[in-house]
């Protein structure tokens, strides 16, 4: 690993001095606003945020796209983006993330930008949140939090803002103590002090024993009602997977283009916008094949690198339409600058999702999305990389033709169309057929009774010797 600005690391694993001693800025990663009056900017309300990472292994090129990542989910969320630091270092620190010296240099920088926020580029303890908090002097979030917080903003179904709520209330459980010292508080006024009186003298944990005992019911709840909802979700399901129609799951990094590309297959009208976990309910519409077999198309929700535990088994029930497909269709942003990367986060989520099931993983179509914007050199270096995938663009319709051909490829017919005449004796396949199959026409001639249908593979077969020609 060689970098310009970053020597190459000893094998012992020391860390070159410079690189030790320094919290590196990123340049570009400020949203500031400009030309906005004081009074406009009043009303926006945003929150001013600087960014922390803490770059342990990769290139530095890596280190920068993490944290630039962290920016455009902290945009999502609503937030300004002030300034952007890395601390290298060959693991974070235990106590306070950055280390206390690099804490204080970071209280200095929060002190001359203004910022009301700092955010971290990964998941801190409570420890390191109480920490980090208590010397910055502002609201300290992680990267986990982040995401949770943009969840809670886009879940629109009843169902999704349970699952968001869920998740929420599993990160914050053991992080109460984390979030200020009010929670650590027994009451106000004079409680807990020498002359508090009978009833207000304790060691100061009611406030928070409260609050888990009111969490924990209501994540109990929670779950009993998310249970429920996904009682009807597999009834949906399975009607689905009962009808002739081959189900196909859409997959990928957020805003990497899934949600156009199911309105290009389809003519759907989904929500498509250019934000980071636009879509949160998985949407299901039917489409067709070249050959006129039908499919359904089902768009889940986007994966991040470091997607937070919580939140995948929160979104269970909505990850399992991944399980019943007969193909994932992998959308990747070929726009992106680490294209690869996305891939291979998306991959470990989907894994980990089927792992569970102990079923094999369904076929996968990699389909390189948005080649409009991408340029012709990262578009060679995909092809190379990546020569089984579909490129197209779902924003100009380039490659889709080519994409359902591939799809009806990679999901082979279950049934085929036959034109039989079936002796009258023979009643029971006649019965057969129309009980399995789907039958457009029958006639009755001097022969039995002759017709046309679309049957299993299996009953086809067997109906073979009945041919009309």
């Amino acid at each position: 690993m060689t970098h310009p600005e970053h020597p190459v690391i000893p094998s012992t694993g020391e860390l070159a001095l410079e690189d030790r001693a320094s919290l590196r800025r990123v340049a570009g990663l400020s949203t500031e606003l400009t030309d906005v009056t004081e009074v406009e900017y009043r009303q926006l309300r945003l929150e001013r945020v600087v960014l922390v990472g803490v770059w342990t292994d990769g290139s530095a090129a890596d280190a920068d796209a993490s944290l630039a990542e962290l920016a455009a989910l902290a945009e999502t969320a609503g937030s300004e983006v002030l300034e952007g630091l890395i601390q290298r270092r060959d693991k974070p620190d235990p106590s306070t993330y950055i280390g206390s010296g690099k804490a204080i240099e970071l209280r200095e920088i929060v002190l001359a930008t203004g910022a009301d926020t700092v955010i971290c580029d990964g998941e801190l303890s409570p420890a390191q949140l109480n920490s980090l908090e208590k010397v910055v002097k502002v609201k300290v979030i992680d990267r986990t939090a982040l995401i949770l917080d943009i969840f809670a903003q886009h879940a629109t179904s009843r169902e999704g803002k349970a699952q968001v709520s869920l998740a929420q209330m599993e990160y914050m459980l053991p992080r109460l103590r984390g979030w200020g010292e009010s929670m650590s508080r027994q009451a106000g006024g004079r409680a807990g002090g020498a002359g508090g009186g009978v009833g207000t003298r304790g060691p100061g944990e009611t406030k928070i024993e409260t609050d888990r005992r009111r969490i924990r019911e209501r994540m109990a709840k929670l779950r009993r009602e998310i249970r429920d909802m996904k009682k009807i979700r597999d009834t949906q399901r399975s009607r689905r997977l009962g009808s002739e129609a081959a189900s196909v799951a859409i997959v990928g990094y957020t805003n990497a283009g899934k949600s156009s590309l199911l309105n290009a297959l389809t003519g759907a009208g989904v929500l498509v916008e250019n934000a980071l976990f636009a879509t949160l309910e998985p949407t299901t519409r039917r489409g067709e094949f070249d050959d006129g077999r039908p499919f359904v198309l089902t768009d889940t929700v986007g994966f991040v690198r470091h997607l937070p535990t919580q939140l995948i088994e929160a979104f269970r029930s909505t990850l399992e339409e991944v399980v019943d497909a007969e193909l994932l269709v992998h959308v990747v942003d070929g726009a992106d600058e680490h294209p690869l990367a996305q891939i291979n986060a998306v991959r470990q989520v989907v894994n980990e999702v089927i792992a569970e099931y102990d079923i094999a993983p369904p076929p996968e179509l990699l389909v390189v999305n948005k080649i409009d914007a991408a340029t012709d050199l990262g578009l060679a270096s995909l092809r190379r990389a990546l020569p089984d995938a579909v490129f197209v663009s779902a924003h100009t319709g380039d490659g889709l033709d080519r994409l359902r051909s591939r799809m009806a490829e990679m999901i082979p017919p279950t049934d085929a169309t036959v034109d039989v005449t079936i002796p009258y004796d023979r009643g029971d396949l006649v019965a057969k057929v129309h009980a399995d199959g789907r039958v457009d026409a029958t006639e009755h001639t001097a022969d039995g009774t002759r017709i046309k249908a679309r049957v299993p593979m299996a009953l086809a077969a067997s109906l073979s010797e009945f041919a009309t020609f």
